[in-house]
């Protein structure tokens, strides 16, 4: 596989791709795909040109680089023209999930996403700590699906994100519907949620008087230790008097039915909330 198309290709994440890719194989053709002014900058600035998407669709793979509410637009005018045998990756399970990408049954749809950093791995310099996304000087886990398509083109697909979310350390295989549970889901719907919350709860700490730096400094130091215990990687337990309190925690915080959140039709409901851009009523 030589030709890659990536539409969205000055974005935040198409720019990521490309700084990957030309610095992992020099041999690829890039057929770089950006409607927007600033974004076809950021690729003149990167020493590199735009073309038209008519262009774009004799290439082998065709990576969406687009926010999620697009895909089912966008590909509803890519998919139908580009070569039977093309390979379509997205880079998140939503419009996959939710059923919203251009049908056609000769093409393959490959889905990828960064786990990114690892908050227990070690890091050796100021780069690797500060690279909080991953796939600039960070190392992280991928995860990837086949949605349709033969199997050679799983191997393709794992290939490219291997390049273009590199350094990575190992890739997991699963399904399109895994990988919505893992993100909205698990990561997202209860993940930025929870962390929020935690960032309520010590800016109520310091309106009611403690210094900012106290708190900062007891809140990530005890972000990582309680990470650890409750992830089993802590050689100790929570003290009875934590286990006691954090009980009580639970009871005024959480909804007895909150991992309702992984049932199938909840995530489905998850994604398409996302494709549409705004919550359910």
């Amino acid at each position: 596989m030589r030709r890659i198309a990536i539409l969205g290709a000055g974005g935040k994440m198409g720019c990521r791709l490309i700084d990957n890719l030309v610095k992992a194989h020099a041999n690829y053709e890039l057929l770089l795909v950006e409607v927007s002014p600033e974004g076809k900058q950021r690729i003149a600035e990167r020493g590199l040109s735009t073309c038209e998407f008519p262009q774009a669709a004799e290439a082998e793979a065709v990576i969406l680089a687009l926010p999620d509410r697009l895909l089912g637009s966008v590909s509803s005018q890519v998919v139908p023209q580009l070569q039977s045998g093309a390979l379509v990756i997205t880079l998140d399970p939503a419009a996959a999930h939710a059923g919203i990408l251009c049908p056609r049954e000769d093409v393959s749809y490959f889905v990828t996403h960064p786990c990114h950093p690892n908050v227990f791995d070690h890091f050796t310099t100021t780069e690797e700590r500060e690279d909080f996304f991953g796939g600039v000087f960070a190392r992280q886990a991928i995860v990837c699906a086949l949605m349709q398509g033969p199997e050679e083109h799983y191997q393709l697909g794992e290939s490219l994100a291997k390049e273009f979310y590199g350094p990575v350390t190992r890739s997991h295989r699963v399904t399109v519907e895994q990988m919505a549970m893992l993100e909205p889901t698990m990561a997202e719907t209860c993940g930025i949620a929870l962390v929020k919350a935690l960032r309520a709860a010590m800016e109520e700490a310091i309106r009611r008087g403690v210094p900012r730096e106290a708190a900062e400094d007891f809140m990530f130091g005890h972000i990582k230790v309680e990470l650890g215990i409750a992830f089993g990687l802590a050689p100790f337990p929570f003290s009875d008097g934590a286990q006691l309190i954090s009980g009580y925690g639970e009871q005024r915080i959480f909804q007895d039915n909150w991992l309702s959140l992984f049932e199938p039709q909840s995530v489905r409901e998850q994604t398409e909330m996302i494709i549409r851009g705004k919550l359910d009523d």
